[in-house]
């Protein structure tokens, strides 16, 4: 965000100044050369004058008279008309099309020069020309950056910081609003301020000087900016803007204001250090505050400002240490407000509540609490009411949280036993894959039991879908989850029942590529899975193997120095396994493993060398 500073030195009348304004240049040219005080000051009052009734067509005429070159031999520190030639500068430099002539005109030095004055209307005109300058514009911001501009500005920030007269204030404001524009969406330039410190003084600022409406919001706004880099978190964390942005938080009565607030807290709180300390300066207890007020309210604002202060509520929940202050072993005030989100009829409190479980179910502990407390069937309740013409992003959430909730071993059981499956397979009809994914998640995690895999595996609909979304090429994350989820019924139910149904919705091609995958534990997975195929349905599966080629996958994997010591043995004991097969039987022949395996008889790990003998006897026995 950048501002265009505004002038508050009123200049005298002259009358008829618009019509004498090509007069007043002329004159303008010869007083800058004769330097009479006088007449100087007269033609420069003039110019203000015309300036304030009609800025851009005074600025054009100003630029096409060649007056602004003068400019430069006026900005004299000892003169008593450079505050006024800087006013006129920043004046001139609001209009966009002035900004390059200021920088080609030679006046950035001059003015930079200016900032030494101890004259404080001088340095407050002068920190305008600059700003005005620099919005918007490279061209003005290198050449301030060449003339070391931000650093005078910094050490005056500093120096002045502590003064509190309306005068100064106003001075503080302009400086800070001038380092705004010099670095706005500009990172080198906002690393450069960062690194010259001007971020404990912003605070510093903020904090001595919350009265003062103007320089707050400009506070703030330079807050947003630097917020955005990453670099700034770890300055701004050895400070105490927390307790400064909740102390002003707290006063704030107007939307737009909050909105301010918000706007630096969101990137702030992206640190798990500040979330801490925005937590224990009580921003929790505010945004409660916030949604208690507004969630009846149907007014634009209202319904903003509730999804803003729920979504920074769940971002101070994504740190791990704010998350367990915040849960307080499930008894603390927070996590029960929360609770009582996820079955409220306000579609962004239910997400929230979704969301904020989710990140409190990220240690078995809090977990194992929840489980026991009841949360799962608030969360099935949730999905059931999002069933039909469902809200997506509140299905996401709840099954986000409950796939959490399922990672605990203890969970597993309680959790298929209160009906968690039954809830998660009514979105199998989804076209959305954020759903899909947190579905197929949610299965994965709940399978481990060799009956809640038995069961699922047998569920045709469920086994034609995976195979379905095991070709999403489009959605990464669903095709490598389904894949997974149907190695895992194989792996957990070792059920005839369940490959038969596998077979016949042609899962086994997916098995097939899966173990060809980048990703070593895919592969793994789905080598296991295909060797309790070959033990228990070979026949079955027998065509389809063949079809896809297994058999030269596995010789690849084999042969490659690359491939992990368990993706080399779990190779071998599927060849074993095929071996039942004559045709597989016939292939394995044709492709001489026996060179292959022998070699790795010798391999460092000693199971991959003891299946390596045992293979090896086995092929020749066989051959």
């Amino acid at each position: 965000m950048t501002v265009v500073l505004s002038s508050a030195l009123q200049c005298s009348a002259y009358p008829a100044i618009a019509d004498n304004l090509s007069d007043t240049l002329k004159k303008l040219k010869i007083t800058a050369v004769d330097r009479t005080e006088d007449s100087l000051e007269g033609c420069l009052d003039c110019l203000l004058q015309a300036l304030a009734q009609n800025n851009m067509e005074t600025s054009e005429k100003i630029q096409g008279s060649g007056i602004l070159q003068l400019f430069a031999s006026l900005l004299i520190p000892q003169s008593p008309c450079t505050a006024k030639v800087a006013n006129i500068i920043a004046e001139v430099a609001k209009n966009e099309f002035m900004r390059i002539p200021c920088v080609d005109a030679g006046l950035i030095s001059p003015l930079v020069q200016l900032l030494n004055s101890k004259d404080q209307e001088v340095l407050l005109q002068t920190g305008r020309a600059l700003g005005n300058i620099c919005y918007d514009s490279h061209e003005g911001r290198s050449a301030v950056d060449q003339a070391g501009g931000a650093q005078i500005v910094i050490d005056h920030l500093r120096s002045l910081c502590s003064i509190t007269d309306p005068a100064n204030e106003k001075l503080l404001t302009v400086f800070c609003g001038m380092l705004m524009n010099y670095s706005n969406e500009n990172d080198s330039l906002q690393a450069q301020l960062i690194n010259m410190g001007v971020i404990p003084t912003l605070v510093k600022l903020l904090g001595i000087h919350c009265q003062n409406a103007a320089l707050t919001e400009m506070c703030l706004v330079a807050f947003g900016n630097l917020a955005e880099l990453e670099s700034s978190k770890e300055q701004f964390a050895s400070t105490n803007i927390a307790e400064e942005l909740v102390k002003l938080f707290r006063k704030q009565i107007e939307h737009d204001k909050r909105e301010m607030i918000f706007e630096v807290l969101a990137p702030l709180a992206e640190n798990d250090a500040i979330k801490l300390q925005l937590v224990e300066a009580g921003l929790v207890e505010c945004l409660l505050e916030i949604v208690q007020q507004k969630v009846d309210s149907d007014k634009e604002d209202d319904i903003a400002e509730l999804k803003t202060a729920s979504d920074l509520m769940v971002l101070l929940l994504l740190g791990d240490e704010s998350m367990q202050k915040l849960f307080e072993g499930g008894k603390g005030n927070v996590f029960q407000r929360v609770l009582s989100w996820i079955p409220s009829n306000n579609h962004q409190l239910q997400l929230a509540g979704a969301l904020a479980i989710a990140n409190f179910a990220r240690n078995d502990g809090n977990c194992i609490h929840m489980v026991d407390n009841g949360i799962v069937e608030k969360l099935t309740d949730l999905l059931d009411r999002h069933v039909e013409d469902g809200n997506v992003t509140v299905q996401h959430a709840a099954l986000s949280a409950l796939r959490n909730l399922a990672i605990p071993v203890v969970n597993k059981a309680k959790m298929l036993s209160a009906g968690v499956t039954e809830a998660v397979l009514k979105f199998l009809k989804s076209e959305m894959p954020p759903v899909q994914f947190k579905l197929l998640g949610t299965l994965r995690m709940l399978i481990d039991a060799q009956e809640a895999a038995e069961q699922l595996g047998k569920n045709v609909k469920l086994v034609e879908r995976l195979v379905e979304w095991c070709e999403a090429k489009d959605h990464a994350g669903v095709m490598g989850e389904s894949n997974r989820l149907l190695s895992a019924l194989i792996r957990h139910s070792k059920s005839k029942d369940v490959i038969k149904t596998i077979v016949q919705s042609g899962g086994i091609k997916h098995l097939v590529t899966m173990a060809t995958s980048e990703h070593v534990i895919m592969q793994n997975e789905a080598l296991v899975a295909l060797a309790l195929i070959a033990a228990l349905e070979l026949g079955t599966a027998e065509k389809d193997l063949e079809s896809t080629k297994l058999v030269q996958i596995l010789h690849k994997l084999l042969a490659d120095e690359r491939s992990a010591p368990e993706i080399k043995y779990n190779s071998m004991v599927l060849i074993c396994a095929l071996m039942g097969s004559e045709s597989l039987h016939k292939e394995v022949q044709d492709l001489a493993f026996l060179d292959v395996v022998s070699k790795l008889r010798s391999h460092e790990n000693k199971s991959v060398a003891q299946q390596a003998s045992l293979t090896e006897q086995r092929l020749t026995v066989e051959s």
